[in-house]
């Protein structure tokens, strides 16, 4: 008899491999071009606001959509696919970088000691005092400012421009937090006799954090990333709700909620413009923290006697 934890383990990767697939097949759907634009910015005013195909009657159609359209009859479908691939490319870029600056800081500030950390820690400490968003906010802005007075008139160009500025703001602020776990960690390795045994047979420091100190915070950086990564989706989230982040024509599940939600009155409601953006956003994160979680135990070493006592 097969045992359970192997026929569970086959169905996640399954169910993975199914997902990614799906995700790869709908993003390919959605950028295709028959010659009057890509799916996703194709419009078509005659079925513009057009309900989701399957909540209406069928002599009320006038084209088959499952998510609806927008104003500019746009299928919401393919620009939630779109935005999707946006929103959590920026997502993990942003926290590739919190996560890379965080290790590095925490990491020398942890190893040298003494004065070089108490001045690192205090710069950590004053930016802390400061309101991550509006920095990030701020950051943005420049950069657009600058786009706009510069001699930079391509479109896709200004796109990706504005695109690598947020998620730079966003990874840029985010890891403080990331940097004080790192010390911590690495000031308790410090304590341990096999530190000292390393640095006495005259271990390199390369060495000594590639061999010694990376495995033993590998599981702190992972859980670290993969909470970095839903916080770095909603900034995002959150800034193109408010028109500041990723910006028309490009997609992303800010903006799709902003432009939902101006769609929701007391006369006529256009549900499905909200509801599916922010479907995507909770289940994402949802999907993101269990994958965390599931990394934490097969990394961590810790994690992996818990769960087998």
């Amino acid at each position: 008899m097969v045992p359970l934890w192997i026929t569970q383990k086959k169905f996640r990767f399954f169910f993975t491999a199914t997902l990614l697939l799906a995700c790869i097949i709908g993003f390919g759907w959605s950028m295709s071009d028959n010659g009057q634009g890509r799916r996703f910015e194709r419009t078509n005013v005659q079925v513009a606001l057009h309900p989701p195909s399957w909540t209406i009657q069928e002599n009320e159609k006038k084209t088959f959509t499952i998510f609806g359209t927008d104003q500019l009859g746009r299928d919401l479908f393919a620009r939630c696919i779109v935005g999707g691939v946006i929103s959590i490319a920026i997502g993990i870029a942003a926290a590739c970088i919190a996560v890379v600056l965080g290790t590095l800081w925490g990491t020398i500030a942890g190893i040298r000691g003494g004065r070089v950390d108490s001045a690192m820690m205090r710069i950590v400490d004053v930016l802390y005092g400061l309101p991550a968003i509006m920095l990030v906010v701020l950051i943005t802005v420049a950069v657009n400012g600058l786009v706009e007075q510069g001699a930079i008139t391509s479109p896709p160009l200004r796109e990706l421009i504005n695109v690598v500025a947020l998620l730079v703001a966003i990874g840029a602020v985010s890891w403080l937090t990331v940097s004080r776990v790192i010390r911590g960690q690495v000031l308790s390795l410090r304590s341990r006799p096999s530190f000292d045994a390393a640095k006495t047979i005259g271990v390199g420091r390369i060495r000594l954090f590639t061999h010694h100190l990376l495995p033993a915070i590998l599981g702190t950086i992972i859980v670290y990333a993969t909470l970095t990564v839903p916080t770095a989706i909603l900034a995002e989230a959150f800034l193109s709700f408010l028109g500041i982040g990723v910006r028309e024509p490009l997609p992303s599940w800010g903006n799709l909620a902003a432009d939902g939600l101006s769609q929701l009155n007391t006369v006529h409601s256009r549900w499905w413009l909200l509801l599916w953006p922010c479907v995507f956003i909770a289940g994402t994160l949802v999907v993101i923290n269990i994958a965390g979680q599931q990394l934490r135990r097969r990394i961590d070493p810790k994690q992996r006697v818990a769960s087998n006592a």
